[in-house]
């Protein structure tokens, strides 16, 4: 039995792929993506609007699960947890940022991949305690490294931390967005098992940890090298 599957529906990813390049607002990238999604779905507008308002209503409550994490970082930020962090990794001499980022890469999608996705994430593991880390080594071995230079490396603290979450959790078989892709499938006559999924995770997720290691060792690498100019350049 041939299936015809409306592949203009894919103009969603399309639309979201450009806007994170042209690095507009992610809410309103997403709502535009969705928007367009579902005209090539042949959706009505009305039905469009009924589905975002279901989605903002099942989705309400869960404003207080987000804030309490948040005031318990921001209590211990007080409290000194990013001095902590900084004097914590001042004890391993032989740390480089390419091997903290890429451990903690590697640590993230292990996690993710069996579910544990609390473990990490930006407001309570990045900003309090990877990127002092990451800031305590950059102060030692390149403190003449300029400010742009500086904030590359923070935000590949971030980056570190939604690569690992994002392509680690596809590897979970009970993952939600596993189970919709195995439901969607279903309800267009294509027989598609979670578990066969989940296994077709592992190949991404490993290209994406080798291609995000690289992009760490490449910054670093060009940290080392602008460090080693300004020198000579101090020297003469």
């Amino acid at each position: 039995m041939n299936v015809v599957v409306n592949l203009w529906t894919l103009l969603g990813i399309l639309v979201i792929t450009l806007a994170f390049i042209l690095r507009v607002n992610p809410m309103l990238a997403v709502i535009i993506s969705a928007i367009v999604t579902a005209f090539a779905a042949k959706i009505s507008l009305n039905d469009i609007l009924v589905l975002l308002g279901n989605g903002f209503l099942k989705t309400r409550n869960l404003s207080l699960l987000i804030f309490l994490p948040l005031a318990a970082v921001g209590l211990m930020e007080r409290h000194g947890l990013r001095e902590k962090a900084q004097l914590l990794i001042t004890n391993f001499k032989s740390i480089t940022i390419s091997k903290l980022l890429i451990i903690y890469l590697g640590l993230r999608q292990l996690s993710a991949s069996v579910g544990l996705n609390s473990l990490g994430g930006q407001p309570q593991m990045v900003r309090p305690i990877l990127a002092p880390m990451v800031e305590k080594i950059l102060d030692t071995q390149y403190p003449n490294l300029d400010s742009p230079n500086r904030e590359r490396f923070r935000a590949l603290c971030a980056a570190s931390d939604n690569v690992g979450l994002f392509y680690g959790e596809d590897i979970f078989v009970a993952f939600g967005a596993v189970a919709l892709m195995s439901t969607f499938l279903h309800d267009h006559q294509i027989k598609v098992e979670m578990l066969n999924i989940a296994l077709w995770g592992i190949p991404t997720a490993c290209c994406a940890f080798f291609i995000h290691s690289l992009n760490i060792i490449y910054a670093e690498r060009k940290a080392k090298k602008i460090q080693l100019n300004l020198k000579n350049g101090q020297a003469k």
